[in-house]
Formats: structure tokens, sequence, C-alpha cells
């Protein structure tokens, strides 16, 4: 079985111990029966009930990463009020982050010839170089294309928190 730590919190304990004696076998339980008449003594279906539900609130309160407001604030001035990108920035880890939300404007599991993504990308930026858009997101694993570049795709993974962040900022969401 698991060796994670796995609280059980008692509200009542006498209500606990009724239930227990009340499910108990007659013949000294194994393991996993002991750990099922535990689990379900104090509320839960079953142990996999209780395991379930200990991880869960372990995930849930993991900590979040902190975002930083000011980098933001200044990722937002590479965008114009209707979310376009307005020039191609020159540091590479702005790059990065700005590619976030043009790759957010494409869509999900739809193949696209290389005048597509390119028209696409074009709805979204005011420079008229979708072409080096489109490397950079090629490069960065953001899109994939076939090797005779007729097909070109998004690729579906989380943003990080800090460019999620600029996604909603840009987008007005």
């Amino acid at each position: 079985m698991s060796r994670d730590s796995l609280p059980l919190s008692v509200a009542d304990l006498t209500l606990f111990a009724r239930n227990l004696r009340r499910d108990w076998p007659a013949a000294p339980p194994n393991h996993l029966t002991l750990l099922n008449l535990l689990a379900r003594a104090g509320g839960y279906r079953n142990f996999q009930h209780l395991r379930a539900n200990a991880l869960a609130a372990g995930r849930l309160s993991a900590p979040t990463p902190l975002i930083d407001h000011a980098e933001l604030e200044r990722l937002r001035r590479h965008f114009d009020g209707q979310g376009r990108l307005i020039r191609w920035p020159a540091k590479t880890s702005v790059q990065h982050k700005v590619l976030w939300v043009l790759w957010s404007h494409l869509p999900r599991g739809q193949s696209m010839t290389e005048r597509q993504i390119s028209a696409r990308l074009n709805d979204w930026h005011l420079f008229g170089d979708s072409a080096i858009i489109r490397r950079t997101l090629l490069e960065q694993g953001l899109i994939t294309r076939t090797a005779d570049c007729t097909d070109y795709r998004r690729v579906e993974r989380a943003p990080p928190p800090d460019s999620l962040a600029l996604i909603r900022l840009v987008s007005g969401g």
C-alpha cells in the first residue's frame, strides 16, 4: 500500500468508535480490511476514498507560483488595446512570453497550411513579419509542422503561470 502520510481527522471520537465497533469482523481483520474499517468509521466510503481526498487536498493547498506583476506590466506594453503584438521584442525571454499570447489565438487540434497559419498570425501582430513568429513558435515547440511544411498544428500544453497571466491580461479576461 501507500507510504504517503494520510491524515484522518475525527470530529467525534465516540461516533468513530461506535462505527468501528459496529463494522468490526469476528476474526482479526487483515491490513486492507483494517484500513477500510478505519476510513469508513471516519466517514469515508473506503480507504481509497480517504486517500484520494487527502491527496487532492494536498494538491489544492500547494503554493501557487508567484507572478512578477511589474514584469507583466512591462510585457503588456508590447500589445495594443486589441491584444495585437506591436513589435517583435529583442530579448529572447520576452519573445518566449509574448509567443504564448500568439499561440493562444491559434485553433486547437486544427491542421493549417503555411498560408493559413501566417494569416492567423498576421491578425495578431502589427509589424508584418509572420515568418519570424511562425519560426520561433516552431523552435519553442509551441507548434509542429510536417517535413514538407504543409501541415502546421498548435501543440497542446499548459502555458507557464506568468504567460497565462499575460494571456489573460492581453485578452481582457
